[in-house]
């Protein structure tokens, strides 16, 4: 199979589009086209795959990278036998004869046009209705995958859902430390960047480093370079996701501070299953879907629940667990079990392949040859068990 897989929005190392999603087709002996801003984001392509540059789609600079998304999938979606895309904006780019198309929703874009920055505020919820309408037209013209179960609601007809679950070591690379503490992930108002720089301010006189790994809003930047140059915190600015959660390894614990709004209250922070994936205790926010995980399964809980903008009650939780080495290393060992018993990534990647491959073959028509699945010194990719993992 031949698949073409673009976005214009993310970073072209993104972690689910290619360190889970493309390394999963390679791995099963798939050929993957990839459109992505790779110079924009100082990238070199791997050399698996045939790449192809597009510019970004960033604020309100996006009519240019559209038309140039546009001009590309015309030319490289008629030789591919599938096409799959994970921008919402690219639903005004796919050109006319193009494969099976799916798009993987990563999240819920109209609650997020609420918290959008760049959107000016009159616009935000206007823009989510036409986002919705977006949404329902897209479910009867293409297939969808979803990123979390809580998207179901959001349409009229059931849609495959392959979860934000990552690879899982057989054993954390350290257990947690006593003195850093780190976020990992995309930082923004809404993700507790004021939260955050308030609590490195807090503890770094209590001998405890607020170490922050990833990219951040255009407004967020300024706040973080003033942080950094206070000695509140280290900005490491966008790691590759396996370097960065290398340089998660070892730490007193993992923050998630999301604020309580519509686009994370039905989402899994994926930050959290990484953490508890390399043997982090995680420091999280209430939202319900985080509660859950961290505190309420029957395993035992992974982290600590702290109130919603509480920088204070952060600090307190952070401290408790820096004085308390048996606690973080049971929160640690508790939450590497649950992770990889239950949301390891390479379950779901058979998963994922299988149904990419299905809706290709159905495309393709009964007559036509079979799209090879595997390399010829490989075991079958999926089993009848996989169906569970995709429903």
């Amino acid at each position: 199979m031949h698949a073409l897989v673009a976005t214009v929005v993310h970073h072209p190392e993104d972690a689910r589009i290619l360190h889970r999603q493309i390394r999963a087709l390679l791995d099963a002996g798939h050929t993957v086209t990839y459109v992505a801003p790779f110079r924009e984001c100082g990238v070199t392509p791997w050399n698996e795959l045939r790449s192809v540059d597009v510019p970004r789609a960033s604020g309100r600079e996006r009519l240019s990278a559209l038309r140039a998304a546009r001009k590309v999938l015309a030319e490289h979606a008629p030789g591919a036998d599938l096409l799959l895309f994970h921008d919402p904006e690219l639903l005004l780019a796919l050109p006319a004869k193009r494969p099976v198309t799916v798009w993987d929703v990563h999240e819920d874009t109209a609650a997020a046009m609420l918290t959008k920055p760049w959107v000016p505020g009159p616009l935000r919820r206007p823009l989510g209705f036409m986002v919705r309408s977006f949404e329902r037209r897209a479910e009867r013209r293409m297939r969808l995958l979803l990123a979390e179960e809580g998207y179901r609601s959001r349409f009229r007809c059931p849609h495959p859902v392959v979860p934000n679950t990552t690879e899982v070591p057989e054993a954390p690379a350290r257990p947690p430390g006593d003195d850093r503490i780190v976020y990992l992930g995309h930082v923004s108002l809404a993700r507790g960047a004021r939260e955050m720089i308030e609590l490195g301010r807090l503890l770094r006189p209590q001998g405890i480093r607020l170490e922050v790994i990833g990219g951040a809003d255009a407004g967020v930047r300024p706040l973080l370079r003033e942080a950094q140059q206070e000695d509140a915190l280290t900005w490491y600015g966008f790691v590759p996701n396996d370097r960065a959660l290398r340089m998660c390894a070892g730490a007193l614990a993992g923050l998630s501070l999301l604020h309580d709004t519509p686009n994370y209250r039905h989402s899994m922070p994926t930050k959290v299953v990484e953490y508890m994936a390399h043997g982090l205790p995680v420091i999280t926010t209430p939202s319900p879907v985080a509660t859950k995980l961290v505190t309420e399964r029957r395993e035992g809980p992974s982290g600590l629940v702290v109130p919603f903008g509480d920088v204070p009650a952060a600090a307190e939780a952070i401290l408790r667990l820096r004085a308390d080495r048996e606690l973080r290393h049971r929160l640690a060992e508790t939450g590497h079990h649950i992770a990889q018993t239950s949301y390891h990534w390479p379950v779901q990647a058979r998963a994922f392949v299988k149904q990419l491959e299905e809706w290709a073959d159905e495309a393709a028509g009964p007559t036509a040859p079979r799209i090879p699945r595997q390399r010829s010194d490989e075991s079958p990719a999926t089993s009848e068990d996989d169906h569970t993992y995709l429903t």
